[in-house]
C-alpha cells in the first residue's frame, strides 16, 4: 500500500486541509473487499447514479442513510432466510450481510432508490444553492447623481 505524504500541501495551500483528508480517507478504505460490486456513473452535468449488485436481498433487509456527506449503504440478511433446511451441492452466492461507503461531494443529495431485478439504484444529483451559482452583475454608467448637488449648480 502507498502513503502520500501531504505536508507540503499543508505548507502552501491555506483552506485545502478538508481535500487532503478525503484523499488520505479514500486510500484507506480502497483495501475493502469488494463486495458487492458496485457501479458510478454520471447520468447529466449535475446527475449521478450508483448501482449496487444486491442479488439476494429484499427491500426491507437494505439501508441507505445520508449523513454528513457520507451515503452509507447497508444489507442485513434476516434469520429466516439463513438456508436452514436447505441441502446445497454448490452455494456460489454469497449473501452475506455488507455495508458499502460513498464519500458525497457538497450539496450532493440523494433523490431516489429502486431496487429492480437484483440492482439498488441510487440517484444523486448536486443541488448548488443560488448563493453559488453563477448571476450576471448590472454595470452602471458612474454617474451618480449626489442629493442635493444638482439645486445647488442651477443656483
Amino acid at each position: 500500500m502507498r502513503t502520500y505524504d501531504f505536508t507540503p500541501l499543508y505548507r502552501s495551500a491555506v483552506g485545502f486541509d478538508r481535500l487532503a483528508n478525503l484523499l488520505e480517507s479514500a486510500a484507506r478504505t480502497s483495501q475493502e473487499n469488494g463486495w458487492p460490486p458496485y457501479n458510478i456513473e454520471t447520468t447529466g452535468e449535475n446527475a449521478y447514479r450508483i448501482e449496487i449488485a444486491v442479488a439476494g436481498f429484499k427491500p426491507d433487509e437494505l439501508n441507505i442513510e445520508v449523513k454528513e456527506n457520507l451515503l452509507t449503504v447497508t444489507g442485513r440478511k434476516t434469520a429466516n432466510d439463513d438456508g436452514a433446511g436447505r441441502n446445497f451441492l454448490h452455494r456460489g452466492l454469497a449473501e452475506r450481510d455488507f455495508e458499502r461507503r460513498f464519500q458525497l461531494a457538497d450539496y450532493v443529495v440523494v433523490k431516489n432508490a429502486d431496487l429492480v431485478n437484483g440492482l439498488l439504484s441510487i440517484d444523486l444529483e448536486r443541488e448548488l444553492p443560488e448563493a453559488l451559482k453563477p448571476r450576471r452583475i448590472e454595470i452602471g454608467s458612474g454617474q451618480a447623481l449626489i442629493e442635493g448637488k444638482k439645486g445647488k449648480a442651477a443656483a
